[in-house]
């Protein structure tokens, strides 16, 4: 498996003056992983002070600096927080974690290729995959098992059975072209 970062909380705004966040979780416990990373490289040390309240400290030569004032709690607003995915525990049989889908490649309920899943979109009303396409528009299809029948992230395929609306819609395209 390719090493992966994923996305378990935000940094949001400052908590008072002495340098507490407020911080969004996508974990049931975000300190659960041990430092979590950004972007640009820096790890951070969160300590639990409240409801979705955090004291935070930057691992600096394996040092731990901690964030002692509003100001720099403010420049901090919006960082992503992320761990390798190797940090992850497996998941169950029948579960996935989205990130382990993108570069799956996709074929049709017939076995012809149709192309790779590209990305994974959740905007919280369920999750959807992003199929690219050689030489077509991707194709957006629902992450359900009457879509996806078929995952096996060890083989790194997915079976998708687009609706039949979208099939036509997407031929009625590619004929007006």
């Amino acid at each position: 498996m390719p090493e992966r970062r994923i996305l378990l909380g935000v940094i949001g705004r400052p908590h008072g003056v002495r340098g507490q966040v407020r911080v969004t979780s996508y974990a049931d416990d975000l300190t659960a992983y041990g430092p979590l990373g950004d972007a640009k490289g820096r790890r951070f040390v969160l300590r639990w002070r409240g409801e979705g309240v955090a004291e935070i400290a930057e691992l600096v030569d394996g040092t731990e600096v901690k964030v002692a004032d509003r100001g720099r709690a403010e420049k901090l607003i919006n960082t992503p927080l992320y761990v390798d995915r190797v940090q992850l525990p497996e998941p169950e049989a029948d579960e996935f974690y989205l990130a382990d889908l993108i570069g799956l490649v996709a074929f049709g309920v017939d076995g012809a290729r149709l192309g790779a899943v590209n990305a994974v979109h959740d905007y919280g009303a369920g999750a959807s995959l992003e199929i690219e396409q050689d030489g077509l528009q991707p194709l957006l299809l629902p992450f359900t098992r009457v879509c996806v029948p078929v995952v096996d992230v060890a083989a790194g395929r997915v079976v998708v059975a687009p609706p039949v609306h979208l099939v036509h819609a997407e031929e009625e395209v590619e004929a007006k072209r």
